[in-house]
Order: structure tokens, then sequence, then C-alpha cells
């Protein structure tokens, strides 16, 4: 097949949406299919066309105020002279889906939305209302919409009524990268007394809850942090730290190799993400399948992963408060115990069950 993946961002740049076109799109090449992958470059630094690991990429410029919408029209125009078996959108929250669903012609359309309903500011969720109309249609030319997590398709199903052709496929992790298990005190780093990890991977936005992680340092003196990611939040953040008398007990990192990332998670005592809104949570799949115990903000898709044991949840609204509290709470303290990687499905396992819907898709041009 020749398979068209759309997104408003693609590596070099990370985030959820950008890993799941990543991962699906290479092991959709390893299975022998043409995959072009049509995304943007708001800065213009990126290589316009470029092959990462066999997937063919072309960026187009586009206006994105604030690291959002992602507006780039030519994606339209370039879907109306190139030629694809199945186009693949993804991101309700940003316009490439939308040129996507316009330039869809005879082509089978396959919709992953990411939808979590909420804009990631006040502003953005004023404009989320009359942007709906234009996501009706999105999700009225998709023959098969794809959700990430039984939240999501709840979510999809109660605001676009589109029951009949949604189905849940999962985001995956690359199973091989953890299949030693975590062994507490036996890490490289892990020595007897020293300072407990917190650690936080993700963008830097307000929604996400960055904030109190740092707000609980002043009653936690035996933690520090390490917040790995970049993003528009990043400047309060540090201030606030400052103001805090905190900032010494923080490590901001960022743009780390893989290798480090899979250290950073293994190294931690406890994962933190207290997003108020999340599809999926591929960050925290990830931490539990490290061994490492996780602490995330009910509400969202996060809870799916809240088992009591190796994940707690804390109820909305987030306060720094309920997270100090849960965090002495922990059972055993910072539990030693491993999650491993059960219950997790592998990003192969992921690439394989898309491929049939594109297959239904062309052979039926309907959800199986």
């Amino acid at each position: 097949m020749k398979i068209a993946q759309i997104c408003p961002r693609y590596s070099p740049d990370i985030g959820g949406v950008e890993t799941h076109v990543k991962e699906i799109s290479e092991r959709l090449v390893k299975a022998g299919h043409d995959v072009e992958v049509i995304t943007t470059d708001p800065t213009g630094k990126l290589n316009r066309r470029d092959m990462i690991n066999g997937v063919k990429i072309i960026r187009f410029r586009s206006f994105a105020p604030g690291n959002a919408y992602y507006f780039a029209p030519q994606i339209y125009f370039y879907l109306k002279k190139h030629n694809f078996d199945v186009i693949h959108a993804h991101s309700y929250h940003a316009f490439p889906a939308l040129f996507a669903a316009l330039g869809k012609r005879e082509r089978r359309l396959v919709f992953t939305p990411h939808y979590h309903r909420n804009g990631h500011t006040e502003f953005r969720n004023l404009l989320h209302k009359p942007y709906r109309l234009l996501g009706r249609m999105i999700f009225s030319k998709a023959d098969s919409v794809i959700c990430v997590s039984e939240y999501e398709k709840r979510l999809v199903e109660s605001d676009f009524k589109v029951a009949a052709k949604t189905i849940k496929i999962p985001n995956g992790i690359n199973l091989k990268e953890f299949e030693i298990p975590k062994q507490p005190g036996k890490g490289s780093k892990r020595k007897a007394g020293r300072e407990k990890i917190l650690l936080y991977v993700g963008r830097l936005e307000e929604y996400k809850g960055v904030q109190y992680i740092i707000q609980i340092l002043p009653e936690l003196q035996d933690f520090r942090v390490r917040i790995v990611g970049k993003g528009p939040y990043e400047a309060e953040l540090r201030g606030m730290a400052k103001d805090l008398g905190v900032e010494g007990r923080i490590e901001w990192l960022k743009e780390l190799s893989r290798k480090e990332l899979l250290e950073c998670y293994a190294d931690a005592d406890a994962f933190l993400m207290l997003s108020s809104h999340e599809a999926y949570g591929i960050t925290v799949a990830e931490a539990l399948a490290a061994g490492t115990p996780c602490i995330v903000a009910k509400g969202s898709a996060l809870e799916e992963f809240v088992d009591g044991e190796y994940c707690v949840g804390i109820e909305m609204p987030i306060s720094a408060k309920k997270v100090v509290k849960t965090i002495k709470n922990l059972k055993n303290g910072i539990t030693e115990k491993g999650y491993g990687s059960k219950s997790l499905m592998d990003w192969i396992e992921v690439a394989e069950k898309t491929i049939k819907i594109y297959e239904f898709a062309i052979q039926s041009g309907s959800y199986p």
C-alpha cells in the first residue's frame, strides 16, 4: 500500500502524536509498505524533504502561534497532486487533519484524532467551539476512526456520533527496550541514602500540571525533580522554582537521546503526570514498563493506568497538598515492585492492527 501519514509535527520534534506516527510509520515500512509523512515545520529550520529509517518525509511551513494549530493549506494541494491508497490523518486539535479530509478525493481516510475535547488554554477552549463544525466534517469524511484509549473513544462517540466506525487501538511501547526488569538499589545511579528522584517527561504546558511537582519540593526535602521536555510554560516554571527556593533541586533536561531517556525512567523513584486532559499517556506507559511507580491525575485517559499499586490516581482538581499526601502514602513508601510491561501493547502489534484497518477501508470503504 501507498500510505500518507498526516500530522502537525514529526521527528525530530517530540510529543505523543509525533511518537505515535513515527513508531507506526517505521513499522509499516518494515512490513513492505510505501509510507510518506506529510507534516509541518513552523521554524523553517528542518529539511523540507527527508528520509528517516525508510520513512519519506515532506515538511511544509506552517503558521503556528503558541506552537498550536499548524495552519498549512499546502498539505491540501499536495494531496490533490499525489496518489495514495490510504490517507491517515492525526490530531483533531490542529489543521493538518482538516486539510487531509479536504484532500481525500476517492482515497480512503483513516483518522486518529488523539482527542481530549479541551484546548490547552482558556483561549484555545473558546476557539474549539467554532472549530467543532470543521471537526465534524473530518469525522464525517473518515472511513474509520482509531482511538487510542477507551476514554478517547467515549468522548469521540459522544461529541461526534460516529460509534459505527470507531475502534480502539492503544498506543504502544517498544517492549524490547524494557525486557530487563528494574531492580531498585542496583541501578548505576541508585545509591542507598541518596535523595529520591521524581520524574516528569513531556511538553511544558500549564495543563500538564508540572507546577504541582515544583510546589511540593519545600515539603519533601529528601526528593529531587527531573523535568524532561520543553515548551511555552518553561520560563514561568523556572521562576516558580526560584521563588520557592528549590531551583537547586531541579534538573531541566531536553533533547535527550533515547538511551538517556530510558536511563531517566529507570533511575526515577516515581513518575508524575498530573495533566488535566490526555487521550492516552505514552510517557506513563513507558515509566510503568521501566518498573517505575506512577502518580497520575484522574479524569482523563490517564485513569486507565490506575491500579492502586503500581499507578496511583489523584482526584481532580489537583493541588500540591494532594500530591504530597499521595507520595507519602504510596504503598510501602516508594514501592520496590516493578509493573513491567504487562497489559501494555508493543508497537509491532499496534502497526499490525492498523494495517488491518487500512485493508478493510480499501476493500469495503468502511469500518470492519
